[in-house]
């Protein structure tokens, strides 16, 4: 993932802000405090030409050795083209038992037309998402950067029609979301309307997406790494926080490892499970990595 990118990652403080203070009221509020739920650390990608170097020698089947390393995956893919039923179908018979994907709205839907007019795409893109079952995980709607605040009552039309069963996160990009606390509220007033997840998206380039404000007890982190010394510190960091939400109830943390370079992704994740695992004494498997 290239958003964000800048050309000297050691300029940037990544230092990660507050939490905010409604964050601690959600959770408080809504969560439990007796243990995760459900906690998911995988990429953004499975296939060889990205993940180089992380695929044994004669390997032919990337997701299913991909799903044999990794509990889930934050599937891109399904952002460029509205796939039929039948390949999920081919999808959730090659994902391990205990696997989930996390399918992007196509952006058909999100980028082309804004989510003006589509209930009917919605539902086929549902339809079809259906044949993953039980290996289903949180589907995520990011938008474009230039979706603005204006646009709030066509997002909450959106959401009013997606289907309550099927759990949904959203990124927005466009700063003045978060430049103004009362379009902040305003915006936050719908997610938890909705229960929708709101994605934190820790980049170089936008601090402004690090907002800390989650809408309900899921932390959805779509992390951005520099290809930089700085990625395994701020990994550090991230256990901190997500510590810190842990006592005050925080029940399902969705975390997907990008890079500029994405076959640095297994190394970053294997980092980051190993030292979740010692933090919270969860027994997540370590992805094998070849260097």
């Amino acid at each position: 993932m290239n958003f964000g990118k800048v050309d000297h990652p050691e300029n940037i403080d990544f230092t990660l802000p507050e939490t905010h203070p409604d964050t601690i009221k959600v959770l408080n509020k809504n969560g439990n405090k007796n243990g995760f739920k459900d906690v998911r650390i995988g990429c953004a990608k499975w296939n060889k030409k990205d993940l180089k170097n992380f695929y044994p020698k004669g390997t032919k089947d990337e997701l299913k050795y991909y799903s044999s390393q990794f509990n889930s995956i934050e599937f891109n893919g399904s952002f460029y083209r509205m796939y039929p039923e039948e390949q999920f179908e081919k999808w959730y018979g090659k994902a391990d038992d205990n696997f989930k994907f996390f399918p992007k709205v196509p952006r058909i839907i999100s980028h082309i037309k804004r989510l003006n007019g589509t209930e009917e795409l919605t539902d086929d893109f549902v339809k079809n998402l259906l044949q993953l079952k039980e290996k289903l995980g949180m589907v995520f709607l990011q938008m474009r950067d230039d979706f603005a605040p204006k646009f709030i009552d066509r997002l909450d039309d959106f959401l009013a029609h997606w289907p309550k069963e099927i759990p949904l996160s959203l990124e927005l990009r466009h700063p003045d979301w978060y430049a103004d606390e009362n379009t902040a509220n305003e915006l936050y007033d719908v997610l938890i309307k909705r229960d929708v997840a709101h994605i934190i998206t820790d980049t170089a380039g936008r601090r402004d997406l690090i907002h800390m404000r989650l809408s309900n007890p899921t932390a959805f982190i779509r992390y951005n790494g520099a290809n930089h010394s700085s990625d395994y510190t701020r990994l550090d960091d991230w256990l901190d926080k997500l510590e810190e939400w842990h006592k005050e109830g925080l029940e399902n943390v969705y975390f997907f490892i990008h890079q500029n370079i994405e076959e640095a992704s297994p190394l970053l994740s294997a980092y980051f499970i190993e030292r979740f695992n010692k933090r919270f004494k969860t027994d997540i498997k370590i992805p094998k990595t070849l260097n």
